[in-house]
Parts: structure tokens; sequence; C-alpha cells
């Protein structure tokens, strides 16, 4: 028996919070189309069972294109067991606006729901953190059976999900969601428990590899593997640019820090390092530049501007005397060196 574990897909995502207007409506897409090519590859590599483990969707309010898409591929391929278990941004709308509840798909409710398939016995409930103490109490399964079970919510030794309560409970494999990383431990001497992280990474908080954990019934065990399926991975990365003057050997920098990154990938480029009040230094342009190198690139500046007061103390020039106004006032430093920078600027004619 193959199953395939996978979460937190999260349709319907607005996006727009760190990709411009057209590029978020485009990986909104391509998440959905992730989420149909998952579907496709488990018929055709003879997957038994997906496990949904919440946050199929992003918001309470499902579009019908979302809904219409789910609905389809689930409808598709009958050959597939889908066990659905909503998480925290899931809400009912999704089941209470279906006609009819396709007959391939499995729900779970505030209390332990078990179902069998072939070899396995595959348990879940949607929990909230007032019921899930008493809950997770509450679970109880037979110790001759290959038990699955599925939760949402973030698992610790103590809860909300409590790893402790779960452990010596005859479970074989925790498959949880919520996390969009990929994690896998020992939950006790005979079950682990996993996150499997999310589908696509929606933002540069969720850099790295993403995809879904494959499970497989072998010799009265359940093997399981991370597999990345992502469509495009997110990358940071960082350019100490220290010393530097001019846009071009900037340039030259970020392009070298991002140049063994796949250019069909998202990268975010932080600036790093100490640079001097005549530095050439434009993100934007920088962006610009480089708008063709990936799907998406992103250049954060964190650099930090040198400035030694024995340099200016007997300059009489107009910058002479901003740069000891701006390092005797009571600005923080990093507003010291936003208005330095700024002011540098604007005496050269560039603002």
């Amino acid at each position: 028996m193959k199953l395939i574990h996978c979460a937190d897909l999260h349709l319907d995502s607005c996006m727009e919070s760190g990709f411009p207007v057209e590029k978020a409506a485009q990986r909104r897409l391509e998440i959905m189309r992730t989420f149909t090519r998952l579907v496709e590859h488990a018929s055709f590599s003879g997957v038994d069972a997906v496990l949904l483990c919440g946050d199929l969707f992003d918001t309470k309010t499902v579009s019908v294109r979302a809904r219409n898409c789910v609905l389809d591929v689930l409808l598709q391929h009958p050959e597939i067991t889908f066990y659905y278990l909503r998480g925290n941004h899931d809400q009912e709308g999704f089941l209470t606006e279906l006609e009819e509840q396709p007959p391939n798909l499995r729900t779970f409710g505030r209390t332990w729901t078990s179902y069998e398939q072939q070899d396995v016995v595959i348990t879940g409930a949607e929990i909230t953190e007032e019921l899930s103490d008493d809950l997770l109490e509450r679970l109880t399964l037979e110790e001759d059976r290959l038990n699955i079970v599925m939760l949402h919510g973030m698992a610790s030794e103590y809860g909300p999900i409590s790893l402790k309560a779960l452990k010596n409970r005859n479970i074989d494999y925790l498959a949880l969601g919520h996390i969009h990383s990929f994690r896998m431990e020992k939950l006790d001497d005979r079950g682990v428990w996993c996150y499997c992280g999310c589908l696509e990474g929606r933002g540069f908080d969720e850099c790295g590899e993403k995809g879904y954990v494959q499970l497989e019934v072998q010799g009265g065990r359940i093997c399981s593997g991370f597999v990345p399926f992502a469509l495009r991975t997110l990358h940071r990365a960082e350019a100490d640019i220290s010393g530097l003057l001019t846009q071009e050997e900037i340039l030259r920098a970020v392009k070298e820090a991002v140049r063994e990154l796949p250019a069909k990938d998202m990268a975010e480029v932080t600036l790093t390092g100490e640079v001097s009040l005549e530095t050439e230094k434009d993100t934007a342009w920088l962006q610009k530049w480089m708008e063709h190198d990936f799907y998406f690139l992103k250049v954060k500046d964190k650099t930090r501007v040198f400035v030694c007061p024995e340099d200016y103390r007997y300059d009489v020039s107009l910058k002479g005397e901003f740069v000891r106004l701006v390092l005797d006032s009571a600005m923080t430093e990093e507003e010291k060196e936003q208005v330095l920078r700024l002011g540098i600027h604007a005496l050269a004619g560039e603002l």
C-alpha cells in the first residue's frame, strides 16, 4: 500500500505581501497546479491514499475556481482515497457548499474518527487548543494494527499537540500539518512523528525544498521518505559589499551570490557589510537590472555606513558640517545611517 502525506497548500493565498500583483496571481495558479500535479503523480505511481493534513485552503472564503479545481481532481481520480482534515485556516465552506461529497473523500470531526484501508487504520481529529489535551487522552488504537494518526497544529513535548501524551499509544506514523518545513523524529520505540511541510513556498520565510512524504507499507511496517515536489524554490543569499563603491561592482557581487541558483526559482539577496557614504547603492536598480535572471528577485539592504568622525573634524565643506551635526545628534545609530546616506546623496545632486 502506498500513501502520500501532504499539508498546508494554502490554496487561494493572496501572496501579495511579498510579490508584485502579477507575480502573486501567477503563483496562486502555480500552487493550485502543483496540487493537481501531485494527484496526477499519485495516480501514475499507484498511490492508494492521500492524507491532506490541514490548511488545504488559506481563508474561510474559498473561490469558485479553487473549490471546483479540488472537487474536479478528486472526482477524476476515484482510485485514490483522500483523507481531508481541516486546519486552522480551513473553514466549513468547502464541504458545506458541495451538493454531494465525493465518494472517495473521507473527513474528520472534533472527535476521533477511524477508517480502515487495506493494511492500515487511519485515525484523525480536528482539534482546538481547548479540546486537544482531553482529546489526546481519549485516543485508543489496536496494538496489532498499523496505525496512522492525522492532526494539524503545533506539536511539542507538552502541547498544544502533546507528543508526551501520544507516546506509547500504538502510533506507527503521526502525520502532522501546520509547520511549513519537513521534519521527522521518533515518537517512541514504535513510531515517528512528521511534518511534511508545504508543497510550495509562498514567501521568503519558507525557503528551501518543499514537497510531500511518501509512505509505503513493507513487511508489516510503514516506510517513509521526503520527496521534493515544488515547481519553484525560494532561496536566501547574502552579498558582502564592504569596500565597494559603484553599482556595477555591487551588481557583480550580487550575481556571484546567486550564481548557482536555478533561474526558474525566486531569490532574496541581502546586501551586507560596511560601506562608505559615497557608495552608489540602489536596490531598485539592482532588482530591475536582474529581473530576467530569475522568476523573481528581491534585494534587501542591511549594510552599515562606515563613518570615521576624524575624517570630518576639520572639513569646512557643507558635507563636513552636515556629517558632524548628524553624528553629534541624539538619533539612534540606524537613524544616523539613514540620514547620512540620504543627505550625502542629496548634496551630490542624486536625489
